[in-house]
This record gives C-alpha cells, structure tokens and sequence, in this order.
C-alpha cells in the first residue's frame, strides 16, 4: 500500500491506567511479557505495506522514543520515507489534534501518498489494513471509519457508531456509556491525504481542534462516510482491570495464536538477552516467561517481562511482573501488577484484590 501514508495520533488518547502511564504515554504500556502497545499499530502498518509512518507524541514520550528508536525492527529505518516523530512543542496549551496536524501541515503536503490512515497507538489487534483500504474503493466512500461490537461486561465510555445495512454511518455519539453489542469507533480511519488537509485546514481556521469530532462527525451529511466493522480479536483496554484481565488472557494458546500469528506476526524492539534460566528449585505453570529471566522459586498463571529474578522460595501467583523485576526469597505475590524494576524484599506479602494492585516503576517494596 505505497500510495497510503500511515499516522499514530496519540494527542487524543485517555491516560486510563493509573499508575502504569504515570510516567510513560499508554501507546508505551509493556504488554504480554515483552511487546509494547504500540507494536500493534505500527506491525499492522508494515505488514499492510505502509511505510511511511508519523508518530504525534504529546505527553511523556520519552520511553517511547527510546523503544521506537530509527525504527529498524519494524523495517521503518529508511532513505525514503521510514518512521518520523512529532512531538508536541507548541508554547500553547494542547487544544486537540488538528493544532498538532496544522503545526506539522509540511509533513503531509510533502508526502507523496495518495491516501492517509491515522489511528491509536494503544490498540491491541491484528489487522490488514489493505482489507480496509479495498473496502473503502469498493464503497466510493469519501471516509471509512473502523469500529468492533463491543463484547465485554464491564462498562466504558467510547465514541460509538450508528450503521445501516450498508455499513454506512448515519450518526455518531460521543463519550457514550457503552452496552454489548454497541459499534465501538475504534479512532481509526482513512481517506485521501487531499480532503484530510482541507478538513484539517477548515476546521483550524473556524477555531475547532478535535477532528474526528469536529471535521468527520460535523460533516457526515457532506460526504460518504463509510463504516468497517473489525471482526479480528480485539480486547477493549481501558482501565487497570481491562489490562489485567486481558493480559492474562494471553495464558490461553488460542488467544495468543489469534492476537500474534494468525494474521501475520507482531514486531518489537530486539533484545539480544540470554533464554531464562530455570534452576533445580523452580516450579513454572501455565505462565509466559520472557528472556534474561531466572526462575528458582514458583511461578503460577503470571507474565514475567524480560529480565525478572524469581529466588528461591518465592511464589508467584496470577500477577504480572514487568522488566528487571526482583522477587526476594520467601516473597508471596498474588493478584499484583509491578511495573518495571521492582524489587520485593525477602519473605515480603503483596496480594491485590478482584481489581489487582499496581506498583509503581522503581518501587522497593
């Protein structure tokens, strides 16, 4: 798909998970023992045949930066197009997105693509956008708009969709409370670059800042305005409880096919650590266990992210520990989240609840 020019808008993204995106963007968010959520997007991207990709940074990108890097594990460090980053800088408070567009007009204007995709960078799902972009010829749409059934319990706040039998969008309500079976906008859509820079341009100078709402929403009857509904797995992350619950649906094989392998694989930062290591004393169940770890204690239902030490007489029970954890020896952990670098003392109890507990990055418990 050389002729669409892919964009990862994170201006308009909600901080949902607490104390994980206190100091890192949720585009950044560690996930199943040595992703990022940003892996998602941009290896749905390559593998679509985009390769020339924006990143809009806002808040606390820094680790972001540092795991994009050139781009090179996703095949984005290249003498044409490639991977390109813009961070907020304005002097201005952040207004909305189209401010961040505007301020970066040069950028679209100068790329050569005919069309242009833009979407979340916290999104975990396995796409071919080149399904959507066939979609959208085939329906003459002027906009198409990506959206999934909503499947799970717990409630949320989402924009949402109303279709009609030919999938094309009739109205949008935003920030609604949503119920199963509700058509989640999945804050991705696609059009040619042209009518994106002029919508972009008019909505600015009417003194609006929010595109979806206020250049695709305020113009539905304008133009064709076309909906694709996302049949893939896809699991709705928003809260502490949605990410953990989730996670650890990882545990089961068919989920972890469906989300990493069956419609092509997801990339990440290399990282030339050694296997784990697992000791005469250690005891691993049903658990994803990256590489660089070394395990002498007991490991249960849970996700160890690179690097973790497990020693000896420790227990691990339903929790999530991050890169370069350290659990001490005796130590029980049930039902916890502990973010990168946390070292738990010897013999020390933590146990969450229904709602798990997260510990913050650098903690020493």
């Amino acid at each position: 798909m050389e002729r669409i020019m892919g964009v990862i808008n994170l201006g308009n993204e909600k901080d949902s998970l607490g104390d994980l995106t206190k100091h890192r963007c949720q585009a950044s968010v560690p996930f199943g023992g040595r992703y990022r959520l940003v892996d998602f997007t941009l290896s749905n991207f390559v593998k679509s045949g985009v390769r020339n990709v924006g990143v809009f940074a806002r808040n606390y990108y820094r680790s972001l930066l540092d795991h994009l890097g050139s781009g090179k594990e996703w095949d984005l460090d290249r003498q044409k197009d490639g991977l390109f980053i813009m961070p907020y800088y304005s002097n201005e408070s952040y207004k909305g997105d189209i401010q961040h567009f505007y301020d970066n007009l040069s950028y679209f204007e100068r790329s050569k693509e005919e069309y242009i995709l833009v979407t979340q960078g916290s999104i975990v799902w396995n796409i071919d956008f080149r399904h959507v972009f066939e979609e959208h010829k085939k329906q003459g749409a002027d906009i198409t708009l990506i959206y999934k059934d909503y499947i799970q319990e717990e409630k949320a706040v989402y924009h949402t969709l109303d279709v009609d039998e030919n999938e094309r969008v009739q109205a949008v309500d935003l920030e609604k409370i949503v119920n199963q079976g509700d058509n989640v906008f999945l804050n991705t859509y696609l059009m040619k670059k042209s009518l994106f820079i002029d919508l972009m341009k008019e909505t600015y100078e009417q003194g609006n800042y929010d595109f979806f709402t206020d250049a695709i929403r305020a113009n539905l009857e304008s133009y064709h305005v076309q909906g694709f509904h996302f049949k893939g797995y896809m699991p709705f992350i928003h809260s502490v409880e949605s990410f953990y619950n989730h996670s650890m649906n990882l545990l089961d094989e068919n989920v972890l096919q469906q989300l990493f392998y069956n419609h092509g694989f997801i990339y990440t930062k290399v990282n030339h650590g050694p296997p784990a290591k697992y000791l005469q004393s250690s005891q691993v169940v049903n658990s994803l266990i990256a590489n660089g770890c070394s395990i002498e204690g007991t490991v249960e239902n849970s996700i160890l992210f690179r690097g973790v030490k497990v020693h000896k007489g420790a227990i691990i029970r339903n929790s999530i520990i991050m890169q370069k954890g350290e659990i001490g020896e005796g130590a029980l952990l049930e039902n916890v989240i502990l973010d990168k670098d946390v070292k738990v003392s010897k013999d020390r109890i933590l146990k969450g609840d229904e709602i798990p507990t997260v510990f913050a990055k650098s903690s020493h418990l």
